[in-house]
Parts: structure tokens; sequence; C-alpha cells
């Protein structure tokens, strides 16, 4: 993987991750990286999840793949927030 390419995931994963913490209601208690973190592991599984049902679109975007993404990234926001908490309450 080239350093563009790297960079690109690190940015979407952002983009997709704080989209799931917007949809995700109540307070998640997670940093930027782990939303970060979170929201590359989503847009890899929600392509995947996208290509599986033939959602995915391989020329631009396909918003369908795009929300699909952010329900993924929302339900990883919530684990993670959820694990995180009980961390710290122990």
């Amino acid at each position: 993987m080239t350093v563009g390419g790297l960079l690109s995931a690190l940015v979407v994963g952002l983009v997709i991750g704080v989209l799931g913490r917007i949809v995700l209601p109540g307070p998640q208690r997670i940093g930027i990286l782990l939303t970060m973190l979170v929201g590359v592991v989503a847009a890899f599984v929600g392509t995947a999840i996208a290509r599986g049902i033939g959602v995915a679109d391989t020329a631009g975007i396909d918003w369908r793949e795009v929300a699909i993404q952010v329900v993924v990234a929302a339900i990883g926001v919530g684990v993670v927030a959820a694990v995180m908490g009980r961390r710290a309450t122990h």
C-alpha cells in the first residue's frame, strides 16, 4: 500500500467513524484515534457486506455502500464505547 493509499484509508476511516458516532445516540467516551480505527474497520467490513449483497458500485461513490459502512461504524463505536466504559468502572 502506498503512503497516499494509507492516508486515504485513514481519512475515510475518520469520516466513517465520526458519522457512526453522530448516528449513535448518547455520548461515546472514546478518542479520535479509536474512532478512526473503528471507521477504517467499518469501511472494509461495510464494503464487503455491500459487495456480498450486490450493492457496491466500483465506479464512484455508492451512497448505499456508505450507509452500510456508517451503520457498521455505529455498531462498532457502540461496542467499543461499552467495552471502554466497562473497563473504566472496574
